[in-house]
């Protein structure tokens, strides 16, 4: 059990690591930043892929930590 619970976190976090870097990148110039239009960019929705990407981040994040719990059990037995 402990292995298979090692197996399924070391390939979730292959998967953190993914979607991670799947993400679309917020660029933004230093005008942008200095004349203080960064504030208002974080405020639209998110639509599309990078919404798909946020939640699949988030469900990856949840399942490394109940797996890391798991195994933190299954440890000390």
């Amino acid at each position: 059990m402990y292995n298979i619970v090692m197996t399924l976190l070391i390939i979730v976090s292959f998967l953190i690591i993914i979607a991670t870097l799947m993400q679309p990148q917020k660029q933004q110039d230093a005008l942008n930043a200095l004349s203080g239009g960064a504030v208002f960019s974080g405020q639209t929705k998110k639509r599309g892929f990078e919404a798909l990407m946020e939640r699949i981040t988030a469900v990856l994040l949840v399942l490394f930590f109940a797996l890391a719990l798991i195994l933190a059990i299954l440890s000390s037995k």
